[in-house]
């Protein structure tokens, strides 16, 4: 039913031709009779619980449209509240329970249903008991980590002087079953700290990864890539913490002073470290499903497993939040990950604005059972013109130097047009060469189409020719 997917319109009244390609022969006005017949047929079915197990329509929602000397019935269908979805109808969720798909109903799936039976929680996914985990479990170096992180964040906060399980306690990481009186590990404390083996072994359904796809020279797949290879304990704290870095490294970042400490922190940044907090606190963690952050020369892409809880307008206006990991919010939260409830999406809105980027585009994709934000870092009037502006750089060079440039040669001036900030050293990781490689590389450019203006960690590039 259109009430578990998106609302819309039913049309009684109206004749579909499903071969006919043109728009104006596609549908026509048959009308119908016994208005009031249907009308009270109508109210009778929806109000009936052995037939639709929640009404959700309204006297508004029921018109009587007139054309010409036809009438139609106009019935709007609301998108069903999270707190009462499914909608299913004949007294049988299993089989009865359905979501609009381009052209067709179809039924739902049991991991839709059960997802859909999960969100009415108000308390979230994650402060499910895990029975037979224990802090035995937990990776104390990323439990460290992280409350360094904290005490930074929050020198004189009580918690501070906690032990690790008192600080489980608060956090809702550690809970006990009230039918036994053992504490085990939550959802929550496991994935945000928990050993990579034990995560694996309770979630197999779940995926994290990274992948850099910018600056590709040739046949390359990818320049970075993060997922599990045994080097790292894959729980979400050190996803983030991995992640974070990476994908805000070639951000425009202005030289700023914060009394005697550089202010690198920006806008964007904090949007960026928004988008990759929602990623992980909307996600249906209990879903087979990827955790993916993938990074483009023109854009970010965040994709989740889950689908929304609120309707996309409702999101991008903001005021209003519901995080299914409602422990992993406070968690990062504390940290300064994430805004205040409803105000992250419009932070990242403004940033983007404040850019002149295009406009992030937040999708759902019911048939993949996920969520996909797509960050463009191309500007509205300038799209396109960044990739003929390295062209022109490439073509000036090559006919100076009467030779053909390299690869990384390339990827620098790429690297330097898109983010003029952008350090020695920083160039060296993005491309994993060497700094005498860069070094190198940059005297073979400088004076002909770039020039490095001030100190090399605090200077920025100016282009020659523009």
């Amino acid at each position: 039913m259109n009430a578990n997917s998106y609302g819309g319109y039913i049309l009684l009244g109206i004749e579909e031709h499903r071969g006919e390609t043109d728009p104006a022969k596609r549908f026509t006005i048959q009308g119908v009779t016994n208005i009031d017949k249907l009308i009270t047929d109508l109210w009778n079915l929806v109000h009936d619980p052995n037939k639709v197990n929640v009404n959700l329509l309204t006297d508004d929602d029921v018109q009587v449209i007139q054309f010409d000397e036809k009438q139609v019935i106009a019935i709007y269908v609301p998108r069903a509240d999270y707190h009462l979805r499914p909608i299913y109808i004949n007294n049988n969720p299993l089989r009865g329970t359905y979501h609009r798909n381009h052209e067709g109903d179809y039924h739902c799936s049991e991991a839709e249903m059960r997802m859909m039976f999960r969100d009415t929680n108000e308390l979230g996914n994650d402060d499910m008991l895990l029975d037979g985990f224990t802090m035995d479990d937990i990776d104390l170096q990323t439990l460290n980590s992280y409350r360094n992180h904290f005490k930074s964040s929050s020198p004189d906060h009580p918690f501070n002087r906690l032990s690790n399980v008192d600080f489980f306690r608060q956090f809702g990481c550690l809970g006990k079953d009230k039918h036994t009186g053992k504490e085990w590990l939550t959802m929550a404390g496991l994935l945000m700290f928990g050993k990579g083996l034990p995560i694996r072994t309770r979630f197999s359904n779940l995926r994290l990864d990274y992948i850099d796809k910018s600056h590709l020279v040739g046949e390359m797949r990818y320049s970075d890539r993060l997922t599990y290879d045994g080097t790292w304990e894959n729980n979400l704290f050190n996803f983030a913490m991995f992640v974070l870095p990476r994908i805000v490294r070639e951000l425009p970042h202005p030289f700023q002073m914060e009394g005697l400490q550089r202010k690198d922190d920006t806008l964007q940044g904090k949007a960026i470290r928004e988008a990759l907090t929602n990623a992980i606190i909307h996600a249906d963690l209990m879903i087979t499903g990827v955790l993916k952050v993938e990074k483009y020369d023109d854009k970010f892409v965040f994709t989740n497993p889950g689908l929304l809880k609120l309707p996309v307008e409702q999101i991008y206006a903001g005021g209003e939040s519901r995080a299914r990991n409602l422990h992993i919010q406070t968690l990062f939260r504390m940290i300064g990950f994430g805004e205040n409830i409803g105000s992250g999406f419009p932070l990242i809105l403004s940033a983007w604005d404040e850019k002149h980027w295009l406009r992030p585009e937040l999708i759902e994709q019911p048939e993949l059972l996920q969520v996909k934000l797509t960050l463009p870092i191309e500007n509205k009037e300038n799209t396109g013109l960044v990739e003929k502006l390295v062209e022109k750089l490439v073509e000036k060079l090559v006919e100076k130097l009467g030779k053909k440039l390299g690869k990384n040669s390339v990827a620098i001036i790429e690297l330097i047009v898109n983010n003029p900030n952008i350090t020695y050293v920083e160039i060296a990781d993005t491309l994993s060469i060497s700094t005498t490689t860069v070094e190198k590389r940059i005297a073979e450019m400088s004076g002909i189409v770039i020039q490095h203006v001030g100190p090399k960690k605090g200077g920025h590039w100016e282009i020659i020719d523009k």
